[in-house]
């Protein structure tokens, strides 16, 4: 079982019940699924960019990552309907918690000018949303093999109701959320 797996059960789960006094453990929140996804758009001109990125994706997360397509043509941007657009990876179970505490402990710390994930990133549902700017953060990735620096957005989806309980819930978790309000 994950590190942090256990210590959501051990820690998180009874520091949640008691802070929101739920009367059911099953109205604990709890972490779902984390999708990692990566937009290419030098993949319409280059079909290895897509190749490149999804080795990257499934280096970092430990699990392969799949294309995404085009759903609609767009003429302004050359886009075609079906064309490979970018990698996305949805994370579950045992290697959602390794990829999460891999993530909090590590990569973020090496960001530079790091302060702190913003605490107003909550969709209003209780899901958080995260874009990094390079995967280079990431101590799997060598840095002389990359061909082009790419960002990533990555969802953290959960059951929670509000997103004051999506916020202690990931903060229990380890999560460096930046420690002033209003941050844009």
């Amino acid at each position: 079982m994950a590190r942090l797996k256990e210590f959501y059960k051990a820690e998180v789960a009874p520091a949640l019940m008691k802070k929101f006094s739920y009367k059911s453990p099953m109205q604990i929140p709890n972490l779902v699924k984390i999708v990692v996804n990566v937009g290419t758009g030098d993949a319409k001109e280059n079909a290895k960019a897509i190749d490149a990125v999804i080795a990257d994706i499934t280096t970092i997360t430990g699990q392969k990552a799949v294309a995404t397509t085009a759903k609609k043509s767009v003429a302004n941007f050359k886009l075609r309907e079906g064309m490979k657009i970018g990698v996305k990876v949805t994370l579950r179970g045992d290697r959602m918690y390794e990829f999460l505490d891999r993530l909090f402990n590590f990569s973020l710390p090496r960001v530079r000018d790091f302060r702190g994930m913003n605490p107003d990133a909550f969709d209003g549902r209780g899901n958080y949303s995260l874009g990094l700017k390079e995967q280079l953060i990431f101590p799997e990735i060598e840095y002389d093999k990359v061909d082009k620096i790419r960002g990533m957005d990555i969802a953290f989806v959960t059951t929670a109701q509000t997103d004051e309980e999506a916020r202690e819930l990931l903060t229990l978790m380890g999560a460096p959320f930046a420690k002033w309000e209003g941050l844009s």
